[in-house]
């Protein structure tokens, strides 16, 4: 358990190096990293001390840890080295299993960790994650209950006519600023998906770069209802799409499209990039009927 909830913490502190959200000169903050991963921040110190030795933080002692001005570069090479981490591969498998419709809709913790092999820690990090993500929560008293919502495709249409109504509105409302660097790091994520990030990347790095550029431009309308609309439709919908991504050809597409939605923010024309911006959710939209047949077979399989 240890070993990989220390990796765990490394593997977030280096997706983020990589996406941009921490650039060179940042001061790490632990107990942040730590609540946004569920854990203890014992396992994060020890992260941070490896990538320490790797060269992609700097020690400064009795300050903590800073990202080195090479991190980036550096980043990127340890993800491409990195072994499997075996317990989000059993994430995966959960996700798997629950729209395959071989995991029901209620579980103890005894019957999951026999299922999957787990301890009890293990088992402990994955239902919190799970939980926080919105696709289950704890049973009063006993046990765990999958949440059913956004298991059909009505459901899934449901969520992106609400997106497509408040997406491309964001962008108009007054006082609409998305800051440069932020600009810049949407920007550097979709080259480099271009460049083949797309094939290499895995389901959880493709989610989370679509849901970062969403609700970025979504937050830079400074409207707080708007942003917190679109990070609970982002949380439920996620067991949905990370069955989607197998098929990964139509993400070229998609990060072309937000290229150019970040190039009409650029150039000061609001009018355009909401325009575009629901052109593309619209795409995304009509994509979804190819996924009935796999969630009506979920449904069956439940039924």
């Amino acid at each position: 358990m240890k070993g990989s909830v220390v990796s765990e913490a490394a593997g977030a502190i280096l997706g983020q190096i990589v996406e941009g959200a921490l650039k060179p000169g940042d001061r790490l903050r632990a107990q942040k990293l730590a609540d946004q991963l569920g854990i203890s921040r014992f396992p994060v110190g020890q992260a941070m001390r490896m990538l320490a030795e790797q060269g992609v933080l700097l020690s400064d002692p009795g300050r903590g840890f800073t990202v080195a001005n090479d991190a980036p570069r550096l980043a990127r090479d340890v993800e491409n080295g990195r072994p499997p981490d075996d317990v989000l591969a059993v994430y995966f498998q959960i996700a798997e299993d629950r729209l395959s419709g071989d995991l029901p809709d209620h579980v103890s913790e005894l019957s999951m960790r026999d299922r999957y092999q787990l301890s009890r820690g293990q088992l402990t990090q994955l239902l919190n994650r799970i939980a926080a993500e919105g696709w289950a929560e704890r049973r009063s008293g006993y046990g765990w209950t999958f949440s059913t919502v956004l298991t059909t495709p009505a459901a899934l249409e449901q969520s992106y006519r609400m997106r497509i109504a408040i997406e491309p509105a964001s962008l108009m409302e007054p006082g609409y600023f998305l800051p440069a660097d932020i600009l810049r790091q949407c920007r550097d994520t979709e080259e480099r998906m271009l460049d083949g990030e797309i094939l290499t990347s895995n389901a959880d790095r493709l989610y989370e770069r679509s849901v970062r550029f969403h609700e970025a431009i979504v937050g830079a309308s400074q409207n707080s209802f708007f942003l917190d609309a679109l990070k609970r439709v982002n949380r439920i919908r996620r067991l949905l799409i990370y069955r989607s991504l197998a098929d990964r050809s139509r993400y070229w597409q998609q990060a072309a499209e937000h290229l150019q939605i970040l190039k009409a923010i650029e150039a000061g024309d609001l009018p355009l990039a909401a325009e575009r911006l629901k052109a593309h959710l619209d795409g995304v939209m009509k994509n979804i009927p190819n996924m009935r047949p796999l969630l009506e077979g979920a449904q069956r399989r439940r039924t």
